[in-house]
């Protein structure tokens, strides 16, 4: 295996040199047109001494700069990039405040993956992100290692509904706007927030002690009721095998244009219409998108390397809720993508694919098959409290593959190094059976 280091997959992306404590962020955004006119105040801490404060830009264009209130700060742009020379070096340790007035007609950024970030839709708006798309709508350190807490505040054509990343505080009309304000205290990677902007219908339901809801366009209402009618049971399901679900409600937002993919966010997911088509077609896909609300989202990645902890899980969540609903089993699940895995080409270290390969299927398939053998090996009992272990002692916070290895350990009667070695640091698929 590969030493990278821990940010390699993304090097541009972010900066350990200070973490960013809370994002609030003011958007004021014309769908006719794809105006944006934002503000953003950023608070953060220094990890070393700084004498610049360097944080992601991309398509927008700032135009004021505050630093701890003061006007007269010097601040530089390129394509990607916003910097600011604070008027002497922060030490390590120092808080500090950002403020960045900024414009421009978002778009996504074109990366490896795809294109990435705030799309303009038929009508209305998404955020796509992950991994490196937050920086097209608002500056920020985009790293998924760095959380903060978000105050979103969204102003834009009263038709629209808002839907973004927190809890909704506040909704008002005026003058032809409508002005929606979120909070989200929870540590959020910038990779999961998120703004979806649409002509919706909102409807509310609680299962299982949570508040969940479904925002769609009203002519797809009949697809939209049937085909996320299962989100109930699936919270039920998942919280007895994952542990209490993290957040303080979740939405799942259908947009009118058909999505190639769904896309998960903090205590949201978003589908296309394609994913409504009023038969169930997609239900492994919600379950999917739901539990990277406990993997990804609660227990957040360090570094993109260890991106197996996040898909593998989710993966494996669609097995279970297949066994759950009365399905096919996740056992054989397994065996059927483990059949497969036997064929696909044998060049991917599960614990550190490469930013060419981190979505490849064979990360998702192949670390849900490693959480089978996982459960073969330790048994039920303990895979389980494992996984509520897991989701218990790392909730908010940001996790490596090393960290799962050595909790594993402790529920296991037999070292697991070797295990996790053919699995993560082995390109060879290792047997089932544990």
């Amino acid at each position: 295996m590969t030493d990278a280091a821990p940010h390699s997959y993304l090097p541009r992306s972010g900066t350990d040199d200070y973490a960013v404590l809370h994002y609030d962020l003011d958007l004021n955004y014309r769908v006719a047109t794809n105006r944006l006119d934002a503000t953003a105040v950023i608070r953060a801490r220094a990890a070393v001494d700084l004498a610049a404060v360097v944080l992601d830009l991309v398509h927008l264009k700032a135009k004021r700069v505050r630093f701890d209130g003061n006007k007269r700060v010097r601040f530089s742009q390129n394509a990607t990039h916003l910097r600011i020379t604070p008027p002497a070096v922060l030490p390590a340790g120092t808080e500090f405040t950002v403020e960045v007035a900024y414009d421009g007609s978002p778009a996504p950024r074109r990366t490896r993956w795809g294109t990435l970030g705030w799309e303009e839709l038929t009508d209305g708006a998404i955020v796509a992100a992950q991994p490196s798309g937050a920086p097209t709508w608002f500056p920020c350190n985009d790293r998924p290692s760095d959380k903060a807490a978000y105050r979103i505040r969204v102003a834009t054509e009263q038709a629209y509904t808002v839907v973004a990343t927190g809890e909704p505080t506040a909704h008002s009309v005026s003058g032809g706007r409508g002005t929606w304000t979120f909070d989200r205290p929870e540590p959020t990677a910038t990779y999961l927030a998120a703004v979806q902007i649409g002509r919706y219908t909102l409807e509310r339901r609680h299962t299982d002690g949570v508040d969940w809801a479904v925002a769609y366009p009203p002519a797809l209402a009949r697809q939209v009721l049937h085909d996320f009618e299962p989100v109930g049971r699936m919270l039920e399901v998942f919280q007895r095998r994952f542990g209490p679900y993290p957040f303080p409600s979740y939405t799942v937002v259908v947009t009118e244009d058909p999505l190639e993919i769904p896309l998960e966010s903090q205590a949201m997911a978003t589908f296309g219409s394609a994913h409504a088509d009023g038969r169930g077609g997609s239900e492994r896909l919600i379950a999917h998108e739901l539990a990277h609300q406990w993997f990804g989202n609660s227990v957040g990645l360090a570094s993109w390397r260890d991106i197996w902890l996040n898909e593998g899980f989710a993966c494996y969540a669609e097995w279970l809720w297949s066994e759950a609903s009365g399905g096919l089993s996740a056992a054989t699940h397994a065996r059927a993508h483990h059949a497969r895995l036997r064929l696909a080409p044998k060049d991917l270290l599960l614990g550190d694919p490469g930013p060419d390969d981190m979505f490849d299927d064979r990360v998702y398939k192949r670390g849900a098959c490693l959480l089978h053998a996982l459960r073969n090996r330790i048994g039920d009992e303990r895979f389980f409290e494992l996984l509520h272990a897991w989701t218990r002692n790392h909730r908010f916070g940001t996790v490596t593959s090393a960290d799962f290895e050595a909790l594993a350990g402790a529920f296991s009667d037999e070292p697991l190094h070797a295990f996790f070695d053919a699995w993560l640091r082995e390109t060879r698929l290792p047997s089932l059976s544990g």
